[in-house]
């Protein structure tokens, strides 16, 4: 789109105040480089689990609540966060977003306990919220709807050449300065965003209403999100059958059906239910969310098999997952050339199964195994993800109203962040209920007392996270056959999480049979 054809858009007398601000090319650096930190945090993190874990003591449960609880706080905000775009103005909720998250991340890189750094990492969440839903809506405002699945496919592939330099940069800094450092770096990235935003981002927004914010609708939709994730996080603890896990899925339900009806009486509704007509974005959401299910769930335990079973370094562990980084980053915008011409459902197809065949093929991956038998599985994940990344994005987005494009996009995002925290949980219940259960068998086959069912209770955290717990003075000879055993347990239990994946992705690919290209809809025109 040219910048005349932003210029349409404009009320009378208002226009870009300055060179370059509105263009839809400029529009897509500005907001890529405030998606970039967050995304770029993402792998980060996961590269510094293993270090956080040693300097602050903390247990599995903690280090997936670092992940589940940001998980979680943008999970809870997001749809609310692209409302406040909508009716607001998608730059300034934008550049609060960047501002906020980059101080947060400061604040984490100052704290010294780990419940302080959760606590953060919730609220690097709820500014993380402000930016993804917003994005999307500002590029669905610059974009004509026939070049919106090209911008995404660009979009994706600044947003995987981040997740590719993640893992290296992370690595470099923990292993040569230090954990903390891997949360400073996002201040400088923050700033440039900021500033590229102000000067290039027009404030789009949909058509004004009359009507009040839906606060009813909004605390409804948080309580049922709320409920569910946390249900799902605490089952493995609670019990999947016990009263407390089955009062919070019970919960979510009953917030879910008053949601709907609030939603049908609301003048102006947080979630319009009328969006859901459309098949296509229906599945779009549900396709979102089974990805992010298996990429979350893959990159949280690949770290541990890496660092903990490998030994690797740091920065050796990111480049052991590059393959996976720049195949997502190469194959993002083809994906977005191929999805334009021949439609969404064959490329959503395809890269379901090979999605699902890469997972097959990582749970084969033993011990000792070499970086070239790990290589072609992870970049084939890459290669698998991106064509679902870009075409569940444009269903979704591109199908929704212009004016509601802000909602639209945190309902991607909401399908996204769900998926992976229900990735990280559900895989991490499969993970160490596999580990308790083979870890006997392999202390006896290694010549070592099998443990009992308390032992075993008090070992399953540890070796879920790759660790062979060995107790202080043990003999070396002894130590090692700890080591063997701990180690083939915790591989029976990333292979069963694998499975697992490739079985959802499995289901994903059938249910992209139901995606049709469609109309997208342009919607109430914008106001800036």
């Amino acid at each position: 789109m040219s910048q005349p054809a932003v210029q349409e858009r404009l009320p009378a007398g208002a226009g870009p105040k300055r060179r370059g601000m509105g263009n839809p090319w400029l529009t897509l650096v500005a907001v890529a480089l405030g998606v970039i930190m967050v995304t770029l945090d993402g792998t980060v993190v996961a590269i510094a689990n293993p270090a956080i874990s040693k300097d602050l003591g903390a247990s599995l449960a903690d280090l997936q609540w670092v992940t589940n609880g940001y998980l979680l706080a943008l999970a809870v905000s997001l749809i609310t966060a692209g409302k406040l775009g909508d009716r607001f103005g998608h730059k300034p909720v934008f550049l609060i977003g960047v501002a906020g998250f980059a101080l947060s991340s400061a604040g984490i890189g100052f704290s010294k306990t780990i419940g302080m750094v959760i606590a953060l990492r919730v609220l690097q969440g709820l500014f993380g919220a402000m930016l993804q839903p917003t994005a999307l809506g500002l590029l669905r405002a610059a974009f004509p709807a026939e070049r919106l699945n090209m911008a995404i496919g660009l979009w994706g592939a600044c947003i995987a050449a981040s997740t590719a330099s993640g893992p290296i940069v992370g690595g470099l800094l923990v292993q040569h300065v230090n954990w903390e450092s891997v949360f400073f770096i996002n201040v400088p990235v923050g700033v440039v965003a900021l500033i590229t935003g102000g000067l290039f981002l027009l404030n789009a927004r949909g058509e004004a209403k009359s009507g009040g914010f839906d606060l009813t609708g909004i605390l409804l939709l948080s309580g049922m999100l709320f409920a569910l994730i946390w249900a799902v996080i605490k089952a493995p603890t609670y019990g999947w059958t016990d009263l407390k896990t089955l009062a919070f899925f019970g919960a979510a339900v009953v917030l879910l059906v008053l949601f709907v009806a609030r939603e049908h009486l609301a003048r102006e509704p947080l979630l319009p239910l009328t969006l859901f007509r459309s098949v296509s974005l229906s599945v779009g959401v549900v396709l979102m969310t089974l990805m992010a299910f298996a990429m979350f769930g893959a990159m949280f335990f690949l770290t541990f098999y890496l660092q903990s079973v490998h030994g690797l370094t740091p920065v050796s562990t990111g480049v052991r997952l590059l393959p996976m980084m720049l195949a997502m980053m190469l194959a993002s915008p083809i994906a977005g050339g191929v999805i334009s011409k021949v439609g969404p459902r064959a490329p959503l197809v395809a890269g379901m199964v090979f999605t699902a065949v890469a997972f097959i093929g990582m749970s084969r991956l033993g011990v000792d195994a070499s970086f070239m038998a790990m290589a072609p599985w992870f970049a084939l994940i890459g290669v698998g993800l991106s064509p679902v990344m870009v075409a569940a994005t444009d269903i979704i987005v591109g199908n929704a109203p212009v004016a509601l494009s802000g909602v639209a996009g945190g309902l991607q995002q909401v399908a996204m962040q769900v998926g992976g925290a229900l990735g990280t949980s559900v895989l991490g219940a499969v993970l160490t209920a596999k580990v308790a259960g083979v870890l006997p068998g392999h202390m006896k086959e290694a010549g070592l007392p099998a443990p009992s069912p308390a032992q075993v209770d008090l070992m399953k955290g540890a070796i879920s996270q790759g660790v062979a717990p060995v107790p202080k003075n043990t003999p070396p000879q002894v130590a090692e056959l700890i080591v063997k055993a701990s180690h083939l347990s915790f591989i029976d239990g990333m292979h069963l999480a694998f499975i697992v994946s490739a079985v959802m992705a499995f289901v994903a690919a059938l249910l992209s049979l139901l995606v049709r290209a469609g109309r997208k809809v342009e919607g109430a025109a914008m106001h800036i």
